[in-house]
């Protein structure tokens, strides 16, 4: 399974933003890594391609999507009715292992990720083991009979405090219901998903 496992405080601190969740690292160090820190020259006005392309690259991190994969989904989210920006962030929304992230069963899209690749989440009763399968509403994402007791999933959602209004999730049966696609007003991402409209249109 193909997927980005090299540092993550590194990137948390290019785009100045908690990306794979609380970071100590970025708190003590606010400004992109390099061995000369927070070199003056680097500071100078960005072009408008790099401005970009760094708002893709920060989507791709967050939804921990590679190139291949992202390209993709902005084809599909091109053909769609409605905004494609909006599309491309409710495909990646879509996601199962994002639905599985945002239910609270992980406290982490990358940790939600393995728990879908080693066969612990059912959508609608059948084991998925696919990252990137897309859930549809009225799908219903749960864990599977023999994983309900992993100590990870359940302190997960021990911690977790997080509601979102497009999924409904019961906790007697550890299984939560995708009600409706949420409107990009919902998704909390900071991602500004017109300016990578606007870099695959060049």
């Amino acid at each position: 399974m193909a997927r980005y496992t090299g540092p993550k405080s590194k990137i948390a601190r290019r785009f100045n933003e908690p990306i794979f969740g609380p970071d100590k690292a970025l708190e003590k160090r606010a400004y992109g890594p390099g061995q000369h820190g927070p070199n003056k020259r680097r500071g100078g006005k960005k072009s408008e391609y790099a401005i970009q392309l760094a708002e893709k690259q920060k989507a791709k991190y967050t939804y921990g999507i590679l190139e291949r994969q992202f390209s993709n989904l902005f084809e599909k989210a091109s053909r769609m009715k409605g905004i494609t920006g909006e599309n491309l962030l409710q495909l990646c929304e879509s996601r199962l292992d994002n639905t599985v992230y945002r239910l609270g069963i992980s406290p982490s899209r990358r940790g939600a990720r393995q728990l879908v690749s080693h066969r612990h989440i059912t959508v609608n009763g059948e084991v998925v083991n696919i990252p990137s399968f897309t859930i549809k509403v009225g799908d219903v994402v749960g864990v599977r009979e023999k994983s309900k007791s992993l100590e990870t999933i359940t302190s997960s959602l021990a911690s977790t405090s997080k509601k979102y209004d497009w999924l409904d999730w019961n906790n007697s049966e550890l299984a939560g219901r995708f009600l409706a696609t949420p409107a990009r007003e919902m998704i909390p991402e900071n991602i500004k998903e017109q300016l990578i409209v606007e870099l695959y249109s060049k």
